[in-house]
C-alpha cells in the first residue's frame, strides 16, 4: 500500500523513465536465458543489457548479429522490445486499458500526454488509438511489400517472419535486421 502511494506521487516523467528501465531489465533477463541463443549458452549480462537497451531505445547498435546469435525466442524478445520502444510503452498500456472499457482517469491521461508529447490532455485516448492503428497499418503494409521479396527467396513461413521483423524494425527506425545469414 505504501509503494502505491509513493508511486502515485511520482511525476509523469519519472514514471515513464521507471517504466522503460523495467522493460529494459525484463528484456535483459529474457535475453540472458540459454533458450535465447543458438549456442544454448547464456549471453553475458552486459551484452544482454546492451542489446535490450539498444532495441528498446531503437538505436540499432548490436554486439552480436541478430540472426546468427539469437534463436527465434531471442529474436522475438528483441522484436517486442523494438515495438515497445518504437510505439512507446505508455501508448501500448493506454490501448490495453481502453480495450477493457475501463475509464481512463485524469492522472493516466496526463501521463500519456507526457509520453507522446501531446499539446493537450483532451483527445489523448483517441490519439492513442490512432497511433496504434496507424502503426499496425503501416507495419502491415510494409510486411506485405517485403513478402514479395522474402517469400520467394526463403519460403512462406520464414519469408513472412523476415518481412514482419524488418517492417517493424524499419517503421520504428531500430536498425535491427536478420540479414546476417546472407
Amino acid at each position: 500500500m505504501r509503494f502505491l502511494k509513493t508511486f502515485q506521487r511520482l511525476s509523469p516523467t519519472k514514471i515513464i523513465v521507471i517504466g522503460y528501465c523495467l522493460i529494459i531489465l525484463l528484456g535483459t533477463v529474457l535475453l540472458l536465458l540459454p533458450v535465447s541463443t543458438r549456442a544454448g549458452e547464456t549471453t553475458s549480462f552486459m551484452d544482454s543489457f546492451f542489446t535490450s537497451t539498444s532495441a528498446t531505445c531503437v538505436t540499432g547498435l548490436i554486439r552480436y548479429d541478430t540472426y546468427t546469435h539469437w534463436t527465434l525466442f531471442g529474436q522475438l524478445v528483441i522484436l517486442a522490445l523494438i515495438q515497445i520502444g518504437g510505439i512507446g510503452f505508455m501508448t501500448i498500456a493506454i490501448s490495453l486499458v481502453s480495450l477493457t472499457k475501463r475509464k481512463i482517469v485524469l492522472s493516466e491521461r496526463v501521463l500519456m500526454q507526457e509520453a507522446v508529447s501531446a499539446p493537450q490532455v483532451g483527445g489523448i485516448v483517441r490519439m492513442t488509438k490512432l497511433i496504434l492503428w496507424g502503426t499496425l497499418l503501416f507495419e502491415g503494409l510494409g510486411a506485405i511489400a517485403l513478402c514479395f521479396y522474402f517469400c520467394p527467396m526463403l519460403g512462406a513461413m520464414k519469408g513472412i517472419y523476415f518481412s514482419v521483423f524488418h517492417s517493424v524494425s524499419a517503421f520504428c527506425n531500430a536498425g535491427f535486421d536478420l540479414m546476417g545469414c546472407f
